[in-house]
């Protein structure tokens, strides 16, 4: 019989008795031939359960779920105490139009020198276009959205002809492009646009509604039982404010998955070595910004979705604040750890797309009760003053748990490079309970997913998996209700451990990832493959903006020996996604100078 356990109270907990466990994930990595009888196995009614139970037992999540007593009452949404306003913050008005909050993000920036970027290449560095030089390209004739148009049309047409697959596109019609981008052209020609994103190009990840295209999530038939009739909220947000789409992008099916890897379609290739992942789920639009095709692109963050391909890609994503985004249109937007959010080659073009899609549905309005939205105004010196007040928590252990000292040791320079040069103070923390964390994170978004899947299971088509999805679903459905209600008991707990520490610091500092882009098993692109030890690296970092629905970015700081990007994550406040944007722009002009040209990109812009 197994022994109960007793939790203290979250407030008793003593964290100079706390010691840093390292996690140890125990699964097999499988691929080809043993991962398909693996998935056979599980799947099968008795010894399944019993192959799913060990593998439980084996990771501490048994005793966790089914024989502690946790003290602490469940918290089935993320719940947060009033907020303090930032400071150096220019309000946005969540209620009023798109293009408006864009201008005003627009006005909060530094301002733009045009020369420093059209009069040849005053920096030796590599660079990649704004949405301003865009911009500025248009209205000066430069350019107009119909030329790039081509340009990208052109190359997506070469990436899908590509053998193995590997398409950053599942969606794509090029005459639906060139109309959007005739009638782009066309405001600009008249002196009409509509907003700095006008003529801006943006893939959308294919679990976010995109009007006329299907969302099939990366499967091979959700869109024959999902019709999309009309764009997500954020896409129509985006859409008034003349933003092209140019297709829905590639993904882990259904975001079930942290590489990318993608069996149905092809698996989207790391524009830095084309032979790794981008990382996942978001996996196509991580891979066609850092291509330099699209300035920016729409995913969706439930388990890091967001922040691990934009760390592997060498991209900025930004995980909004819960319910900081309205997620209605999308195939998760019935879950509590999921939110829609920008990815951008550069901090800017991110705060203007956030700035686009931004604003609470009025369900999370009424039960979460969020902090009116803002932008950090940027525009003029004092800017920078409000960054030397700014307090940096890091948990060291934590911190330094990494696959190669490369990435704690390109954080850690960026990280003193930013002390030095506008005096933030660095903490040293203690996050207890990570562990807990993991596992009531894995257990919440793995219900959450069974709950919204299971009627097309049971009509069949649970069958047209992956491999790799239907491994993942024969774990989650070993999670009882019991096993859902501990979860939600232990967010609460946590919760209160990170509410503590931001008593303390205004954000908390890691690695996005704990290993840099993982290279591609050549017998994983066929039938996929399963390696939680690669998932446990890659989602180390990134559990509490999902279990808590912080904010958090991610923002490239330099590469390890093999040249692979490395990722320095933010994670702020509730709602305190203007304090996070203003610390992520100081430390990407800080490592400006280090940027390298990925092997795979297309100056779509001023090609020739």
């Amino acid at each position: 019989m197994a022994k109960k356990r007793a939790m203290v109270a979250a407030q008793n907990i003593d964290l100079s008795a706390v010691k840093y466990e390292q996690e140890e994930i125990k699964a097999p990595h499988l691929t080809g031939l043993a991962f398909k009888l693996f998935v056979w196995i599980v799947e099968a009614p008795i010894i399944g359960s019993l192959i799913i139970s060990l593998l439980k037992k084996q990771n501490k999540m048994t005793p966790l779920l089914r024989n502690t007593v946790i003290p602490e009452a469940p918290m089935f949404k993320p719940e947060y105490p009033p907020q303090e306003p930032e400071p150096g913050v220019v309000a946005l008005d969540e209620d009023g139009k798109p293009e408006d909050r864009v201008e005003v993000a627009l006005k909060c920036l530094p301002q733009y020198d045009p020369a420093s970027c059209w009069n040849g290449d005053s920096t030796p560095s590599f660079r990649y276009w704004k949405i301003r030089d865009y911009a500025y390209a248009y209205r000066s004739k430069i350019a107009t959205p119909s030329v790039v148009a081509e340009h990208i049309i052109s190359v997506i047409e070469e990436f899908s002809n590509k053998k193995p697959p590997q398409p950053l596109l599942i969606s794509f019609n090029p005459e639906e492009v060139r109309n959007q981008a005739a009638a782009s052209t066309k405001r600009f020609e008249e002196g009409n646009p509509l907003s700095i994103l006008d003529g801006i190009f943006v893939a959308i990840k294919d679990d976010i509604d995109c009007f006329p295209h299907p969302s099939k999530g990366g499967t091979t038939w959700m869109h024959e039982v999902r019709t999309v009739k009309k764009d997500a909220v954020s896409v129509s947000r985006l859409r008034s404010c003349g933003v092209i789409f140019v297709g829905k992008a590639n993904m882990h099916e259904l975001g079930m998955g942290t590489t990318g890897n993608n069996s149905n379609y092809g698996t989207a290739r790391n524009p830095h070595a084309p032979e790794r992942y981008t990382g996942g789920s978001s996996s196509g639009p991580a891979a066609i910004v850092a291509s330099g095709l699209c300035s920016a692109a729409l995913g969706t963050d439930g388990g890091g979705s967001i922040r691990i391909p934009s760390s592997l890609c060498g991209v900025v994503g930004l995980k909004t604040t819960y319910g900081r985004t309205d997620i209605g249109g999308s195939l998760c937007d019935a879950g509590t750890v999921e939110i829609i959010g920008p990815i951008a080659s550069t901090v800017e073009d991110v705060m203007l797309v956030y700035s686009a899609i931004l604003g609470t549905s009025l369900a999370d309005r009424i039960s979460l009760n969020p902090s009116p939205p803002s932008v950090p105004n940027l525009s003029f010196n004092d800017s920078l003053n409000s960054l030397g007040s700014l307090r940096l928590g890091k948990y060291t252990a934590w911190f330094n748990d990494v696959y190669s000292t490369d990435i704690s040791d390109k954080c850690e320079d960026a990280l003193n490079l930013l002390s030095k040069t506008h005096g933030c103070e660095m903490v040293e923390i203690v996050i207890p309970e990570l562990h807990e964390m993991r596992t009531a994170h894995l257990v919440s978004i793995g219900s959450e997913c069974l709950s919204s899947l299971n009627p097309y299971c049971e009509d069949g088509h649970g069958a047209r998996l992956s491999y790799d999805t239907r491994t993942s679903m024969a774990l989650f459905r070993s999670f009882s209700a019991s096993d859902y209600v501990a979860a939600q008991c232990l967010r609460r707990r946590i919760m209160y451990h990170h509410m503590e520490i931001f008593k303390k610091v205004d954000v908390i500092v890691t690695p996005t990832t704990g290993m840099t882009a993982p290279i591609i098993p050549l017998s994983a692109l066929k039938d996929g493959e399963t390696d939680m030890q690669v998932t446990g690296y890659l989602m180390r970092f990134v559990i509490a903006g999902n279990l808590l629905g912080l904010p958090a970015i991610s923002i490239p700081v330099g590469y390890d020996k093999q040249g692979l990007p490395i990722g320095l994550q933010l994670i702020g406040r509730p709602w305190g996604e203007a304090s996070i944007l203003r610390l992520a722009l100081a430390i990407e002009e800080l490592s400006a100078k280090s940027k390298n040209r990925p092997a795979s990109f297309f100056d779509v812009l001023k090609s020739n």
